[in-house]
């Protein structure tokens, strides 16, 4: 008889199997990701139809088997079911869930993920429906945190080439500064073209590596450079928006006076670029972030 084990978790992906089963993915806080079969889920009046449904969390028991394990009972603890009442609300659920599938490691605890995911969840279903900026807010906080979390925080308060820190000039409409994923954050624009021109600046530099290799020359050294190439910046941003990025890092929204939908949709999509160069993954679920402002600013993104 299959070993069994007792989990709660919250399903964060389901997929067909067979004519009547799914194969639902699991974050768990004791035992990370578990892809667990749920026998019968899609017939009609299954017991485990709508338990092995988007965000839902149930207490489960759970058989071990050869390739994939087996869930043999659940009960619901929780549902976030406003999210499904709300396009935007789930697309950034969804958005969301893809970056813990990306980060989550299986038979290992995940106990900080799995609340932080619950949170954000939460947040995302107690607000307002249709409210479009702050879905994109809610949205963008909890990537800054998920990322945060698996210690690929980008750098957001000082210029990753020159080290000086940032602060955004709202008197001048036409200041901007730069991002780049390849470096890990806010690049100040002059020190991008310094670069540019000088061709070094600060960590930017050549850097010099003295190894024993043959030479011609009798108990001479060999230097190596090796030349480190100018950082691609991936987008430019204005103030509002890098002084939106700046305030993610806090544990709740901060309101700024002036920020619109616009600036957190540019936030947004900053740290998706980020985050799927971090990640080596494209976030599928952002189309349809790009669908819902779409249709609500009757725009194309």
């Amino acid at each position: 008889m299959s070993r069994t084990y007792k989990a709660i978790g919250i399903n964060l992906k389901t997929q067909a199997l067979g004519e009547s089963d799914k194969i639902v993915t699991i974050l768990t806080p004791e035992f990370g990701l578990v892809r667990a079969v749920a026998p019968g889920a899609r017939k009609h009046n299954s017991s485990l139809g709508g338990r092995s449904g988007m965000f839902v969390v149930n207490e489960l028991l759970i058989a071990k088997g050869r390739s994939l394990d087996k869930i043999t009972q659940a009960q619901t603890l929780k549902t976030y079911p406003g999210l499904a009442k709300d396009l935007g609300k789930l697309a950034a659920s969804q958005y969301l869930a893809e970056i813990v599938l990306s980060q989550a490691l299986s038979e290992q605890p995940q106990e900080e993920l799995y609340e932080l995911f619950n949170e954000h969840l939460h947040r995302l279903e107690v607000l307002p429906s249709g409210n479009t900026s702050a879905v994109l807010a809610h949205l963008a906080h909890g990537v800054f945190h998920l990322l945060a979390l698996a210690g690929l925080t980008p750098q957001v308060q000082v210029c990753c080439l020159s080290g000086r820190p940032l602060r955004p000039d709202f008197t001048d409409p036409n200041w901007q500064v730069g991002f780049s994923s390849p470096a890990g954050g806010t690049v100040c624009l002059e020190a991008w073209k310094s670069l540019r021109t000088d061709g070094q600046m600060g960590r930017w530099t050549d850097d010099e590596e003295i190894t024993n290799a043959p030479s011609p020359i009798p108990n001479a050294q060999t230097v190596v450079v090796h030349r480190q190439e100018i950082p691609v910046i991936s987008s430019r941003t204005g103030a509002m928006e890098l002084a939106l990025l700046q305030h993610l890092s806090q544990p709740e929204i901060v309101q700024i006076d002036g920020a619109r939908d616009i600036n957190w949709l540019s936030v947004e999509q900053i740290l998706r670029q980020y985050a799927q160069y971090q990640l080596s993954r494209p976030i599928r679920s952002a189309t349809l972030i790009d669908s819902y402002f779409a249709a609500n600013h009757d725009a194309i993104v």
